[in-house]
């Protein structure tokens, strides 16, 4: 290891495999209960093949955590391989166990491990961690990937279009977003990620699918600070075609500083239902790494 402190954390980041190669990045993965089968997020089900087998398979699927072993795995083997210290970045504790059993793992080893809630999932976590991996390249310490972390959470803001709440609903996610029950078959909601909280929130809705798509762009750069550098991904629920669009459009409109694209892994998918699109991203002083 170039640096002595190790950066894990699970595979609801939804980073494109490229930056987790590039910066070194360990993914436990999260796991998909789908009848009998117990599959390994992106390991053992690709998000295409789920969100294809979602649709058409009659048994619904749901997500667990890996196990305690799972943890220990991780950790032992990053401090084989010389970590003195290990941050570890996990999706929302309000929407997981990861948190906790991070943490509770954590306390057994022999080194520092530093674990910490994102309030969110998926890019709402991969931001966080792709800021800690970029102060480590630059040789800097455990606090400083955290305060890395933290200064990207406080900045944060992802919404989501869903093409049917039917699934979030099914999902038990739902949080804050109730209000929108009653008219499943009626809308296209937007939901949010409270960053304080870690929950789902409501955030509007529309009555067609080019609407939804208008309304999550406006809302979404409504809350994003103008005339500073933004990093901004587009996330899809197997529409690889209409998140190309958009995130053409946000390059032309917003020049951001990154734009990133990639599919919504399988655990959120659960919830998120195919076709979902989100916007997740945030503003950074213009001074920052």
């Amino acid at each position: 290891m170039e640096n002595s402190t190790a950066l894990i954390t699970d595979s609801t980041c939804d980073i494109p495999q490229p930056m987790i190669d590039q910066y070194g990045i360990t993914v436990i993965p999260q796991v998909v209960v789908w009848g009998e089968e117990l599959l390994r997020d992106r390991i053992d089900l690709t998000p295409e093949d789920f969100y294809q087998r979602l649709e058409n398979d009659p048994v619904w699927p749901t997500s667990t955590l890996p196990s305690p072993f799972d943890f220990e795995k991780v950790y032992r083997n990053a401090i084989t391989n010389g970590a003195k210290e290990i941050v570890m970045l996990t999706v929302s504790s309000a929407m997981s166990g990861t948190y906790q059993l991070a943490q509770q793992v954590g306390q057994q080893m022999e080194v520092p491990i530093h674990v910490i809630d994102s309030k969110g999932p998926t890019l709402s976590l991969g931001w966080q961690v792709l800021a800690a991996a970029r102060i480590r390249e630059l040789g800097g310490s455990a606090v400083k990937m955290i305060e890395a972390a933290a200064r990207v959470r406080d900045k944060l803001v992802q919404i989501v279009c869903l093409d049917t709440l039917e699934y979030l609903h099914r999902g038990g996610r739902i949080g804050n977003a109730t209000r929108f029950i009653g008219s499943l078959l009626d809308i296209k909601p937007l939901v949010q990620i409270n960053h304080k909280t870690g929950l789902v929130e409501s955030c509007g809705q529309a009555r067609t699918r080019k609407k939804s798509i208008e309304t999550l762009v406006n809302r979404f750069f409504e809350q994003i600070a103008p005339g500073k550098p933004k990093r901004v991904a587009v996330l899809h629920g197997n529409a690889l075609p209409e998140a190309q669009a958009l995130a053409e459009r946000i390059q032309k409109e917003y020049k951001p500083l990154e734009l990133l694209i990639n599919i919504t892994g399988p655990v959120l998918g659960i919830h998120t239902g195919p076709r979902a699109l989100a916007l997740c991203g945030y503003t950074e002083d213009a001074d920052s790494d």
